[in-house]
């Protein structure tokens, strides 16, 4: 059997993350909910990117942002995810392409004639405490079906990386279970990101019936594991959660992240940061570095400190990409990539 193309085949939210600095008073001024995301319409993602002040302009959505991480390791990525063919789906296009991420998914036409929704943006929040207030217009990201779904992309890549913000259509959970399928079929592994607390209350049993059927690896947060199952901790959250999938990422900030596969249990300690300015993109980075070292013979605790390695460089600044070599932080920490 030929060796995969690719390492990690990402499937997720097309999003241009519109990141801006915000004051307390500037939330409540708009009634944006601090450290959360919700979700808001056209007229609404108009009307704040007008209010915000300068912004950094890249392209995100959460795994997105984790492909780009594992690109900056030295991975092969590739990205499946919608877009239109406007100014911001060229920004984003161009921008992901430009990690070293493989993206061709067909853009929506731009014609008006077809009324397609614009591409998706993420007006992101960062108040002096670091927290991030997202406000997100899903726009084109979530036209993505199963006929974008390329089979051969998937049967290239070791593992399969679903982002569980994509959830909120119909049409996108078909595409996930078709790739679910594709990847299983082709001896391949399935991972998946509960990506946010009010996503998974939204979608708990649609969710679970993914994970106990098709999931190998899960990545959530504490609050988000702790939501799945109802679960009044995170002990008892973990503990349920590994007897449905092979291994189970679970993060939990500044406390670092716990990791169990099988029967063992590794617990991976947070990166010492100077300051922290920014946690967007902090989940994202953890699955970009545990993924690269599951791909590339690392083992699962080893896995784990990429992971941590990332978070930290991805929270010492603004944006979900990093400024400083990912490679060279993980080779001074005597890991080799």
């Amino acid at each position: 059997m030929p060796q995969p193309t690719f390492d990690v085949c990402a499937i997720g939210n097309a999003i241009v993350d519109i990141i801006a600095e915000a004051d307390d008073a500037f939330l409540r001024t708009h009634k944006i909910d601090k450290g959360v995301m919700t979700l808001i319409d056209a007229k609404r993602a108009d009307f704040l990117y007008d209010k915000i002040g300068p912004a950094i302009e890249t392209s995100g959505g959460s795994v997105a942002n984790s492909v780009a991480g594992i690109a900056a390791l030295g991975g092969k990525p590739a990205y499946i995810g919608k877009v239109k063919d406007d100014q911001l789906g060229k920004i984003f296009g161009h921008d992901l392409r430009s990690t070293g991420v493989h993206f061709a998914t067909p853009a929506l036409s731009a014609d008006p004639t077809l009324n397609a929704p614009p591409t998706a943006r993420c007006m992101i929040l960062v108040t002096p405490d670091a927290q991030r207030s997202m406000n997100t217009y899903l726009g084109a990201s979530v036209e993505l079906t199963a006929a974008d779904i390329d089979p051969e992309l998937i049967h290239q890549a070791q593992i399969t990386y679903l982002e569980g913000y994509l959830f909120d259509k119909p049409t996108a959970q078909a595409a996930f279970r078709l790739a679910a399928q594709v990847a299983h079929a082709g001896g391949k592994k399935l991972a998946l990101t509960l990506s946010d607390p009010f996503c998974v209350e939204r979608h708990r049993e649609a969710f679970l019936d993914l994970i106990r059927n098709d999931v190998d690896i899960l990545f959530a947060n504490e609050h988000e594991l702790m939501a799945l199952f109802r679960s009044i901790s995170f002990e008892s959250a973990l503990a349920t959660a590994r007897t449905l999938c092979e291994t189970v990422v679970g993060t939990r900030s500044d406390k670092g992240a716990v990791i169990a596969c099988g029967d063992a249990t590794a617990t991976i300690a947070a990166e010492p940061v100077a300051e922290v300015v920014d946690t967007t993109g902090a989940g994202d980075l953890f699955a970009a570095g545990m993924l690269f070292g599951l791909t590339h013979g690392h083992s699962t605790e080893e896995s784990g400190r990429l992971g941590a390695i990332a978070a930290a460089e991805i929270i010492s600044h603004y944006g979900p990409r990093p400024q400083h070599s990912l490679k060279e932080l993980a080779r001074a920490k005597g890991i080799r990539v």
